[in-house]
């Protein structure tokens, strides 16, 4: 008679979890290598904002010679964005940790940095684009006072902020400056208004990026309305902080018109 070989008793839940850990090794060793590289990622959260109609590190923001300057009330607050420099390494922990934070955002490097591949380039490009945003700024607002840049001399001071964005509120401050609501009477109704837009030299105004991101810096800093680019009004709606209002534009005309109607209790375009 054969000898009786019992047969093995088999653990079906045991080799599930051996054949888990198994595939999952080298996921977690995928992990482990992108929680160490840099990722081609920014890191942005709401940043600083200036008056136009006053000073910035001590230094008027708008100086105006050859024409009678009016002494203005409220405050039109350009804004910005704060992001990692172009050249830190941003990385696994960093974006999971903003991307759930409302006052942070993560982006592609790219659209933060879109000229450049050093510190100094992308620093020089920069600065040439809010050059050229305040030649487009002086254009633009004396066009829309119909004066002759022969008659009148501005001279236009942002230290340490670069980029165009600032360009509808360096054209907003001016004529504020030279004309109040280019009617002669005052601009802002005594506000705080923020905004952000670039703006062209016959006064189109464009859109920017991160506005939600500015949203937050504007009523941080006691801003009750927000002047957006028409483009981006969906955008600003994102996250966009309770008790401040959306007005969007497309022109500088524009722009002019429903801050005069805001003063005035009239009709004023929303998004």
């Amino acid at each position: 008679m054969p000898a009786f070989r019992p047969l093995r008793r088999f653990h079906p839940f045991g080799t599930r979890r051996r054949t888990l850990v198994l595939c999952a090794l080298p996921v977690v060793a995928l992990l482990a290598v992108a929680g160490a590289a840099p990722l081609p990622f920014a890191v942005a959260q709401p940043g600083l904002t200036a008056d136009v109609l006053g000073a910035y590190r001590g230094k008027p923001v708008i100086t105006v010679s050859g024409e009678p300057v009016r002494r203005t009330e409220g405050e039109l607050l350009m804004t910005t964005i704060a992001a990692t420099p172009p050249d830190a390494d941003v990385r696994l922990d960093e974006v999971a940790g903003a991307w759930f934070d409302t006052d942070r955002a993560v982006l592609p490097r790219d659209s933060v940095y879109p000229v450049g591949d050093t510190t100094e380039e992308i620093r020089e490009h920069n600065t040439a684009q809010m050059r050229r945003s305040q030649e487009a700024a002086v254009t633009a607002a004396l066009r829309a006072l119909h004066l002759s840049p022969d008659e009148v001399e501005i001279e236009l001071r942002l230290s340490d902020v670069g980029g165009p964005s600032a360009g509808l509120l360096f054209a907003l401050g001016i004529v504020a400056k030279l004309d109040g609501d280019g009617r002669g009477e005052g601009l802002t109704g005594g506000r705080t208004i923020a905004g952000t837009g670039t703006i062209e030299p016959d006064g189109d105004v464009g859109p920017v990026g991160g506005v939600p991101l500015k949203t937050q810096a504007a009523k941080r800093d006691g801003a009750t309305v927000f002047l957006v680019p028409r483009a981006e009004c969906e955008d600003a709606q994102a996250e966009l902080p309770q008790g401040l209002r959306l007005v969007p534009v497309a022109t500088l005309d524009g722009a002019l018109d429903s801050l005069r109607a805001l003063r005035d209790g009239g009709p004023v375009p929303s998004c």
